[in-house]
């Protein structure tokens, strides 16, 4: 079913029928380090996956269903017992109406998660306070509440993204700004939240939702409003990029995560042409449309 959001002109207080937003898994891989270093991560899987599904990241009433994602940790490095790094791959996904399918929301690379752990610390969610541990966990958390809830109602994402640039915006003035601040890289954690919060973005997370909502949530029903979203996302995406003077992390993050779904859907679709404009605008995955486009 459908979620149903009801927007609330009272005063949002906490109660226990307020629950978690996130249904995670956590895979950790540290065959990377020394045998010292592991010994202290011993608990470090169990712990990040109970931080994530205990915890409540907005202030919103989330009664719907919990969100489905995965953090695969591998760790890289250790330069002291307390001090490590690690490449990070965040995925996430919500439902398709009427099918027994998922839609990929995320599917991200971060390699520059650098943090402090101690076995067994006390872990709580201070979204006013940058930490390097909890820190990134609360970004990523908000990120995925953020996308989901754009795809079930206009703009429905505000909160999560505002609390997700808050954390930003610490974490580049932090001793850890080389994974926070701004930088040219195809993607760039500041710069995702930046652009979904900005205004020249607005009509694309419009899109984003009618891509979901009218789009995909309708195809058992009504193909040709799946076709005419999925080709409005296309080429307000290819109005927006001709006004950039910049790579966007947000589009990235978007083609990342819809490259292949957008080829699913558009398999049958009569105008070839369409390959040819998502060759254009995402040139990463020009191999996936080409191969469509001669199918």
């Amino acid at each position: 079913m459908k979620k149903l959001f009801v927007v609330l002109f009272l005063v949002v207080t906490y109660s226990s029928s307020f629950s978690q937003e996130l249904q995670a898994t956590v895979q950790v891989n540290f065959e990377q380090l020394q045998t010292v270093y592991k010994e202290n991560l011993v608990p470090f899987q169990a712990q990040i996956e109970e931080y994530l599904n205990s915890t409540k990241f907005t202030e919103q009433n989330w009664e719907w269903d919990k969100i489905q994602c995965s953090f695969n940790i591998f760790f890289t490095s250790a330069s002291s017992e307390t001090s490590y790094k690690a490449q990070v791959v965040i995925t996430s996904s919500r439902p398709i109406e009427g099918s027994d399918d998922r839609s990929l929301m995320l599917s991200i690379m971060d390699n520059k998660w650098a943090f402090i752990y101690e076995k067994n610390q006390s872990m709580y969610f201070n979204p006013t306070y940058f930490d390097p541990l909890s820190s990134f966990l609360d970004y990523y958390a908000l990120l995925i509440i953020a996308m989901d809830s754009d795809s079930y109602e206009p703009f429905g994402g505000n909160y999560a993204f505002q609390k997700a640039l808050q954390i930003a915006v610490q974490g580049s003035s932090s001793g850890y700004a080389a994974s926070w601040s701004l930088n040219s890289d195809n993607y760039n954690k500041r710069g995702l939240v930046e652009d979904a919060t900005s205004a020249q973005f607005q009509k694309i997370r419009q899109d984003f939702y009618d891509y979901h909502y009218n789009g995909l949530d309708v195809f058992s029903k009504d193909r040709h409003a799946t076709y005419n979203n999925i080709i409005k996302i296309i080429y307000d995406i290819a109005a927006l990029k001709k006004t950039l003077n910049r790579r966007s992390s947000y589009l990235t993050v978007f083609f990342d995560a819809k490259s292949g779904e957008i080829t699913n859907y558009l398999m049958d679709y009569e105008d070839r042409s369409i390959f040819s404009v998502l060759q254009k605008i995402d040139p990463a995955h020009t191999t996936k449309y080409l191969e469509a486009q001669n199918r």
